[in-house]
């Protein structure tokens, strides 16, 4: 079982120190990995026609996932890293291939590249990416990335990507690196059943899961694979700090196979740095024992 920590990103600041000693504390209280959120701009929730998206606006704070990353692990040795996840279809596909080969090269391949289609189309349209059609884009992004992360030179003609014979250099460590999914509609789980390393559910049960983990199991079948070859990540809420709750949730998400926890602080009246980093110190002592 791997336990890694959310990075609190909207709660946390920006003091580079600060950001340093977070990495270092995780890792030392044997967490295994770090998970970062993504995105690129927030909205300004009262834009000409309004904004009926998620909470998080132009006022809520997020580190660009590659560049923390590298930050990240240059001040650490075992720690990995998952975003959770890259909103690849407003990316453009080489690049991503390019900065997640970097970063698995100058982290001596601790990268799990999670992705997913998102839902801020005001991002899209500042980055000019079409968002109507994103689901149909990643499917063919995901062909892309594998063959940039494993071939040294790659002629490649698709439907949105034209590859006239080259490749990246350095390639990763990880050949390919590790994708997972987050998001649970159908076509996510035939994408992990086809190609996915594992799942990133955002149900908090497993109860809700439950449908949604059927169909995944169906699809797996239809391409030759079983559970046991995709690991899954729920993430677990510190809330309250109750570790009998804690404990119900990751056993029940045990008994449907998941391999990977993030322990998430956000949302739990934590006002500094420090008391984030002193919250995963609790859930370690606790749960972890």
């Amino acid at each position: 079982m791997q336990i890694g920590a959310v990075f609190p990103q909207t709660e946390f600041g920006n003091d580079p120190i600060a950001i340093r000693d977070y990495a270092q504390t995780v890792e030392g209280l044997g967490y295994t990995h770090v998970l970062a959120y993504d995105h690129v701009l927030g909205a300004n929730p009262n834009r000409p026609g309004g904004w009926q998206g998620r909470p998080y606006t132009y006022q809520s704070p997020f580190h660009e996932p590659f560049l923390l990353f590298s930050f990240m692990a240059a001040v650490t040795t075992k720690l990995s890293f998952a975003t959770g996840i890259i909103i690849l279809p407003q990316r453009q596909t080489a690049l991503v291939a390019k900065q997640a080969a970097t970063l698995d090269v100058l982290s001596g391949g601790r990268l799990r590249l999670g992705i997913g289609i998102g839902w801020n189309e005001v991002e899209y349209a500042a980055l000019k990416e079409e968002f109507h059609n994103r689901g149909k884009r990643v499917d063919e992004q995901i062909d892309v990335l594998q063959k940039l992360w494993t071939q040294e030179l790659v002629t490649y003609e698709g439907r949105w990507h034209t590859i006239p014979d080259a490749g990246i250099n350095p390639l990763p460590v990880q050949r390919p690196i590790p994708l997972w999914f987050g998001g649970h509609a159908e076509a996510v789980m035939r994408r992990i059943a086809r190609s996915g390393a594992g799942w990133m559910p955002n149900f908090r049960t497993v109860a809700d899961a439950q449908p949604t983990l059927d169909a995944l199991e169906r699809h797996l079948a239809a391409a030759g694979r079983t559970r046991a070859d995709i690991g899954i990540e729920p993430r677990v809420n510190y809330g309250d700090g109750n570790p009998d709750r804690w404990r119900k949730i990751m056993e029940e998400w045990q008994s449907v196979g998941a391999t990977h926890f993030s322990v998430n602080t956000m949302g739990s009246g934590l006002a500094t740095p420090a008391a984030h980093m002193d919250a995963l110190r609790r859930f370690v002592e606790v749960a972890m024992k």
